[in-house]
């Protein structure tokens, strides 16, 4: 089979998007050495996620032709030119979208949707950027000929939001980075504290600091958890919301016990998971919540927010809480601290439910998707021969 993937997010994001379009990319490349994977980007890139897909014999990237459309424009229409030209048996969006002709382009095509966030918390988008996803994800979901969604909770947005038929849509879990199961050794762990200046204990919470993450809840609940412990915050800031939390922990005064990392590297962020006591992950509204498979992998307990699909990501043994409530947030931290027993153990349940998340079963269903949809969309275009 020779399979085309829209390679820009593999090719220039660091995370995200990017992660899990590495890791699909990997992870059909490596359970099915016998299929070409044609990976189409606008441009070349240095980064340095790329060294396992880069390894692959089966991988082959394709960029656009020295005449012709280029960047945006390529990724939009002229994609399409070049998987006829290449024979493809079938085109991956994996990032919510797909080229706009793609419905003439004669190839079958799936299309990963990770969230629709833009529809269920407008207020966290610019309009323009609101119209701009709901018309170009919106048109993808229509012209796809199968939908991957990475959670229950997607797939049934995608079906109430933009009207399509629920068999239309395969939810597929996505995996987080094998480096993740790889447990560090005490004297790593101590080595690496030392070196990011972390305290000696601390809750974690990665991602962007931003209103839907939510990081607030974590920092009003600060000050009723015992003094010894502490707040680290792994993320970007986006649009200067870091500014309104650090007034936030002024106001409760926890400034002192919180520590922002920005730009950690990847291969330590395994480390700075499994040196946490806890990891919480209270977002308001996700497609799916890598960070706490990230957590469930290192072998941490997790607290996350009811109201998306963070229950599908944590599984029955982490805990929920209302995300508006920090009283909610501060029990269940107490919880975790006060039973160490427990806290091992939800450690233990968490990483044997990450099992289910492991790149090669992703690649299996993902491979299982890509032989049913070829094989409709050619029932589709030939003769019934018994009519």
């Amino acid at each position: 089979m020779r399979i085309g993937y829209d390679g820009k997010r593999a090719v220039n994001n660091m995370t995200g998007l990017g992660n899990y379009s590495r890791l699909v990319i990997e992870g059909i490349a490596e359970e099915f050495p016998g299929d070409t994977l044609l990976l189409y980007t606008p441009g070349q890139s240095d980064n340095p996620r790329l060294e396992k897909i880069m390894s692959f014999p089966n991988i082959e990237f394709r960029y656009p032709a020295p005449q012709g459309l280029k960047g945006s424009l390529w990724r939009t229409y002229g994609i399409t030119n070049h998987l006829r030209a290449d024979k493809v048996d079938i085109f991956h969006g994996l990032s919510n979208e797909l080229p706009l002709n793609i419905s003439s382009s004669g190839v079958p095509s799936v299309v990963t949707m990770h969230d629709v966030i833009y529809r269920r918390l407008p207020e966290c988008y610019k309009r323009i950027d609101r119209m701009i996803y709901d018309f170009k994800y919106g048109r993808s979901c229509r012209n796809a000929d199968h939908i991957i969604a990475v959670s229950q909770r997607t797939k049934d947005d995608v079906v109430e939001l933009y009207g399509v038929d629920p068999d239309k849509v395969t939810v597929v879990y996505q995996g987080c980075d094998p480096q993740f199961r790889i447990q560090w050794s005490a004297e790593e762990l101590r080595a690496l504290k030392k070196r990011l200046d972390l305290p000696e204990r601390y809750i974690l919470q990665v991602g962007t600091i931003e209103k839907r993450k939510n990081l607030e809840v974590t920092v009003r609940a600060l000050s009723n958890i015992s003094p010894d412990m502490n707040l680290v915050v792994v993320g970007k800031d986006n649009n200067g919301y870091k500014q309104y939390i650090e007034r936030l922990a002024a106001r409760n005064g926890v400034t002192s016990r919180i520590k922002f990392i920005e730009g950690l590297p990847f291969k330590d962020l395994p480390g700075v998971n499994q040196a946490a006591e806890i990891v919480v992950y209270p977002s308001r509204y996700e497609g799916f919540g890598i960070p706490i498979l990230e957590a469930l992998e290192s072998s941490r307990p997790v607290i996350a927010a009811t109201g998306s699909c963070l229950e599908e990501a944590g599984g029955s043994d982490s805990l929920y809480i209302d995300p508006e409530n920090p009283v909610e947030m501060v029990q269940a931290v107490h919880s975790i601290l006060s039973d160490p027993a427990a806290a091992r153990m939800m450690g233990e349940a968490g990483k044997e439910y990450a099992r289910k998340f492991h790149g090669e079963a992703m690649a299996a269903k993902i491979m299982e998707v890509y032989e049913n949809t070829i094989e409709n969309f050619k029932s589709k275009i030939l003769p019934n021969k018994n009519c």
